[in-house]
């Protein structure tokens, strides 16, 4: 009888909640371990600095320290040499800023747990810190770079490409006519969204490629592609069939945007912007809107990614276009020469010899 009644739905609903009961504390008492870890480093920094200005002890006392710490603790790791020399980096780099300054001021007295009084740098892990401040010199971007983990819960490997991509300088910059098209705060949401220029570094074109190689090569690397589309982007498909009154048209890629509950329509030139794309585009859009969008979805919004555009024709182009659209460029700074292209065997031809032959 007991036997039975594990295997009813209202028992699997009552172990499942408990199950997410028991993550959720588990994750909670993870974020707070790294938030009391990180005060005690921020702590021990600001001791170091501080006793190195009053006295003339140089750098060699830090080595010291590690010895005698290691020594009293050796079940806790985070003590050697190297470490206590990024925990002084990570303060003074930090300590002037008068953001993270402020935060640390408002939560002297709350609780560990009160995340909205815990400065953002106690938000991420130590490691994902120590990222931070040794690749960028720039506190406004680091702050940029810790917000955006935080946001995305960005892993250190992910967050270590985004900054080697230089995705500071390229979020938000691309051309758009969002402000007059979509409205507040999705139209500032929906900016943040695009980049320019794409970095498409992850592919091997010839340079002198056309839209179908390019399509090709993203599709085959649709993982490093959403990685750098970013947060939010969930692929629907290539050349997205659309029918409209008996007309057949192929959109190049449709995503759906989880965050910005919309369409997005991806257009690939591997041209130089010319005023007519972002008319097609205008057109795609409509269409999505008019037989896929539903009243839950926000407006659809389309990205013209092309390999060059003069900024001043992209911006006269998208002034009377009443569709939301963003154009931006994109990068390749490693092609394949033509002639190494022209000996590789092309996906079909490596399928025809794979099916050829018998087993």
């Amino acid at each position: 009888m007991i036997t039975n009644i594990f295997k009813t739905d209202d028992y699997k609903r009552f172990i499942q909640d408990i199950k997410h009961c028991i993550q959720s504390a588990q994750i909670k008492a993870a974020v707070a371990v790294n938030q009391e870890l990180l005060r005690l480093y921020w702590d021990l920094a600001e001791r170091m600095v501080a006793k190195q200005k009053e006295t003339a002890w140089g750098d060699g006392f830090i080595l010291q320290m590690s010895r005698d710490l290691q020594a009293e603790f050796p079940q806790m790791k985070g003590f050697s040499k190297r470490n206590l020399e990024l925990m002084r980096q990570w303060y003074c780099f930090w300590s002037g800023n008068d953001v993270i300054a402020k935060q640390l001021a408002t939560q002297l007295d709350q609780l560990p747990n009160e995340q909205n009084n815990t400065a953002l740098i106690f938000q991420i892990p130590w490691w994902h810190n120590v990222v931070i401040i040794t690749k960028i010199k720039n506190p406004d971007e680091a702050l940029f770079y810790v917000q955006k983990t935080i946001q995305n819960n960005w892993s250190r490997a992910v967050l270590t490409h985004h900054i080697e991509s230089g995705l500071y300088a390229r979020e938000g910059k691309a051309i758009t006519n969002f402000k007059i098209t979509l409205p507040e705060p999705q139209s500032d949401l929906a900016r943040q969204t695009l980049k320019d220029p794409y970095n498409f570094d992850f592919l091997m074109l010839r340079e002198k490629h056309d839209e179908k190689e390019l399509e090709d090569a993203l599709i085959n690397h649709v993982t490093r592609f959403l990685l750098e589309l970013g947060a939010g982007f969930s692929y629907i498909g290539r050349q997205f069939r659309l029918e409209v009154d008996g007309d057949e048209f192929f959109i190049d890629l449709l995503f759906y945007h989880v965050r910005l509950h919309c369409y997005v329509v991806i257009e690939l030139k591997a041209a130089k912007f010319k005023p007519e794309f972002a008319g097609k585009l205008n057109f795609y859009i409509s269409a999505v809107d008019g037989i896929l969008k539903t009243e839950k979805d926000n407006p659809t919004i389309g990205i013209l990614i092309c390999k060059s555009k003069n900024d001043t024709v992209v911006e006269y182009a998208l002034r009377d276009v009443h569709k939301p659209i963003g154009v931006s460029e994109y990068v390749i700074t490693r092609n394949l020469p033509d002639e190494f292209k022209s000996s590789l065997p092309s996906i079909e031809e490596i399928e025809a010899e794979l099916g050829g032959g018998d087993v």
